[in-house]
């Protein structure tokens, strides 16, 4: 995932490279007066990565476990209001579906807790409420790159999120989730005229979820009377392309 992914920014850099290389040749750049706001939307691909700080089964620690990518998609809308001197900040507002899986191998250690290996499927509906702060160390028309930093909150879509849990003793597991979110984010954007590629990593600032219950009536002794405790939280790599007005 990690080698698509750098693929992908290697590749954008080349072709802006090649492009100004060109641009240069024909005709001057220059540096032209920017509006007081502008509109955008984009839409892309994000990868997310669950660390998990803690999870026990009855008082022990799990251990082993292992994150797994999944690919899921975004789109947003927003809009920038441009400052002096190359700064602006950029407010927005996204539909993101988040996916990705824990594998928790059925080791001796873990055995005791699990009837065989452990895998919690996560898909998670957030609308995204992102402020940005950024400034465009290259500026010169048609051509711009972008660096962002900012706080992002996110309300979690109950009705459109779910965690599955399979390889656990306890049956009907459900996992509370936290209804908000919260992160920093720190991006990367190249444009070429109103076109533009963005590059961004969120990092998750709390544990996501609440707490774990399940149905003892169905879970069979002594498993009925294990607690279960998780704390993670959600990290998220994203890439996009997008139009600005």
């Amino acid at each position: 995932m990690w080698k698509r992914v750098a693929g992908i920014i290697f590749c954008t850099g080349l072709l802006v490279a090649e492009t100004l290389t060109a641009q240069r040749s024909h005709a001057p750049m220059v540096t032209l007066r920017q509006p007081r706001f502008n509109l955008g939307i984009r839409g892309g691909f994000n990868s997310s990565m669950f660390f998990t700080d803690h999870f026990s089964v009855g008082g022990q620690e799990l251990e082993d476990m292992q994150n797994n990518y999944k690919v899921g998609y975004f789109g947003s809308f927003f809009c920038r209001f441009n400052l002096k001197r190359h700064h602006f900040i950029q407010p927005e507002i996204a539909y993101n579906v988040l996916q990705g899986s824990i594998s928790i191998p059925y080791t001796l250690s873990n055995s005791e807790v699990l009837k065989e290996t452990g895998l919690i499927k996560s898909r998670a509906t957030v609308i995204d409420i992102p402020l940005l702060y950024g400034y465009k160390f290259v500026d010169v028309h048609p051509y711009g790159m972008a660096f962002m930093v900012g706080p992002k909150v996110g309300w979690v879509w109950e009705a459109h999120s779910k965690n599955e849990y399979t390889g656990f003793y306890q049956q009907s597991i459900n996992e509370h989730i936290e209804p908000f979110r919260y992160s920093a984010v720190v991006g990367l954007a190249v444009n070429v005229s109103n076109i533009f590629f963005d590059f961004r990593y969120e990092v998750g600032l709390h544990n996501v979820t609440q707490r774990i219950s399940y149905d003892a009536s169905q879970t069979e002794e002594p498993y009925s009377q294990y607690s279960m405790a998780i704390k993670r939280r959600l990290n998220v790599l994203s890439f996009s392309v997008g139009v600005i007005f």
